[in-house]
């Protein structure tokens, strides 16, 4: 009886034995587990602070170039456009060796393209817009971005006629009404108005002034010289400023140029080499934002 006695209580511990082990080893299994768990917590935090690190670069940047748009159009005035001459002039100790690049006829085909290429090469241009380019979503919304990427937007009258050819009340009608088509779009008024082929009358120059606009004209372009209507020869033309072949054989390149291009094709392909070969000629691009205007 002691015997079996004895041989029961042996058997009661290894059991008990037994139970702690496995227990031990559930807890172990568990810890294990737990320190997977608390693991997985860290890379997920380091994963979303370096994207947290991203979004504030981006923020950032974008802060600093909203903050550089703004400095712009809060500065005073450094240049003024020669009404008579078209040339962009310096006001008291400015920087003379500047350009200004200006783009007709947008925003058809390219002019987004242009503008991108611009903002690449930190260069800006006044773009002149056509009413009829707006009329649909797709236009404006290339406005409107176009507008959002810092560039100001001109006037160039709605239909593009030759303005002394038509009367006065259609004149007026030309210019206002894009005026009023451009402010429903971006929620501003031009401040630069470019008569088509130049060519304006004593009545457009008076309703330009009424709208507080300053009329500019252009002091070379050859895009549209069929001679030109390639890239790599319109490239050469633009950064020399001379056109032998239609007779130009001087440069027209100086200090306050006023360059006139177009939303075209081969003027687009050419716009960043142009930009480049008038910085090695020692020239660089003006802000427009920084033309002295009527309003």
């Amino acid at each position: 009886m002691l015997r079996k006695s004895g041989f029961i209580v042996v058997f009661i511990l290894l059991v008990g034995v037994m139970a702690a082990c496995s227990s031990n080893d559930n807890e172990e299994s568990s810890a294990e587990q737990s320190g997977e768990e608390t693991e997985a917590p860290e890379e997920n935090t380091e994963s979303q602070e370096n994207e947290d690190s991203d979004e504030n670069e981006t923020n950032e940047q974008e802060a600093e170039e909203g903050n550089e748009e703004e400095n712009a159009e809060n500065q005073e005035p450094i240049y003024y456009i020669d009404e008579e001459t078209a040339a962009i002039h310096p006001i008291d100790d400015a920087d003379e060796n500047v350009v200004l690049l200006t783009i007709d006829d947008a925003p058809d085909e390219y002019a987004l393209e242009m503008a991108e290429t611009l903002q690449e090469k930190d260069a800006k241009a006044i773009f002149f817009v056509n009413g009829h380019f707006i009329e649909d979503e797709e236009g404006q919304e290339a406005l409107k971005t176009i507008h959002e990427m810092g560039f100001p937007i001109g006037n160039h009258t709605y239909s593009h006629p030759v303005i002394p050819e038509i009367p006065e009340d259609e004149q007026t009608e030309e210019i206002i009404s894009l005026n009023d088509k451009i402010e429903e779009i971006i929620g501003e008024r031009p401040q630069f108005f470019r008569a088509p082929h130049g060519a304006n009358s004593d009545h457009s120059r008076e309703v330009v002034k009424e709208e507080g606009m300053v009329l500019m004209n252009w002091t070379y372009g050859f895009d549209y010289f069929e001679e030109y209507q390639d890239a790599d020869k319109l490239k050469e033309v633009l950064i020399s400023g001379e056109a032998p072949e239609i007779d130009i054989n001087y440069s027209l390149l100086q200090p306050g140029a006023n360059i006139l291009m177009h939303d075209r094709e081969w003027t687009n392909e050419a716009m960043g080499d142009v930009i480049d070969g008038l910085r090695e000629q020692g020239y660089e691009m003006a802000d427009p934002n920084l033309i002295e205007t009527l309003e």
